[in-house]
């Protein structure tokens, strides 16, 4: 009998209890610089390293925290599901806890890619600086989505979603598009999870909504068990 397929949304609350911050701060600025500063193409334009050395920080940073319970408890998961996590976030803890099949939408912190040549992409976990090129000799640039550039992954997100047995959201407003709309591309009637601390919705906005709120270490694990449980 194959295994139920359990798809996980995922975002910036999944990752914060391991230490990273969220990009955002409550005033609108990341790490105080207006977004466009740190992640738009014309930010990257005007002043590339800024740029750079924003996403350097935040490349060191990864490199000192671990995943948390709630990755861990995902990545158990797979040993009774067939488990796929499409995330919006950009770190690569889902895989550290050994998850086998993530979907990063926005990019990955520890990829870089040519400025000419979207597909030539490089495994990266060191500073990235101005004079590192790629094998033509064009400038390397973040493996990050920006603001204003398409989301590559988008129908590969959307597809997944559509074969959601069960369907668990966790640490996202789900309120910042085109990541929201992922769910109205879920089978109507499958059980839908909602784990966040301050949830965004309510148990009434979709059939089947049970919401959690809980953190991702605290809340995820709890709601793995018991998916183990009653499907298994």
């Amino acid at each position: 009998m194959p295994k139920k397929k359990v798809v996980v949304l995922t975002g910036a609350g999944m990752s914060a209890e391991s230490g990273l911050k969220t990009f955002r701060d409550a005033d609108g600025l990341w790490e105080g610089h207006d977004v466009m500063e740190v992640a738009s193409p014309q930010g990257f334009a005007w002043n590339p390293e800024l740029v750079l050395d924003f996403y350097n920080q935040r490349r060191r940073q990864l490199l000192e925290v671990s995943p948390n319970a709630g990755h861990l408890a995902l990545a158990t998961l797979e040993q009774h599901f067939d488990v796929s996590i499409v995330t919006q976030n950009v770190d690569n803890l889902h895989e550290q806890a050994g998850s086998s099949h993530v979907v990063h939408l926005h990019g990955e912190l520890f990829k870089v890619r040519s400025t000419r040549d979207e597909t030539y992409i490089l495994d990266w976990n060191t500073d990235l600086v101005l004079g590192d090129v790629d094998k033509d000799g064009h400038q390397l640039r973040p493996h990050i989505v920006w603001f204003g550039e398409m989301v590559p992954m988008m129908e590969t997100a959307a597809h997944i979603t559509q074969q959601a047995d069960i369907l668990i959201i966790i640490g996202t407003s789900m309120q910042v598009y085109p990541a929201a709309g992922l769910v109205h591309y879920a089978p109507k009637q499958i059980p839908i999870h909602f784990v966040d601390p301050k949830p965004t919705v309510r148990s009434t906005d979709f059939a089947n909504l049970t919401v959690r709120a809980e953190t991702a270490a605290k809340g995820v694990p709890i709601l793995v068990e018991e998916l183990i449980r009653s499907w298994t």
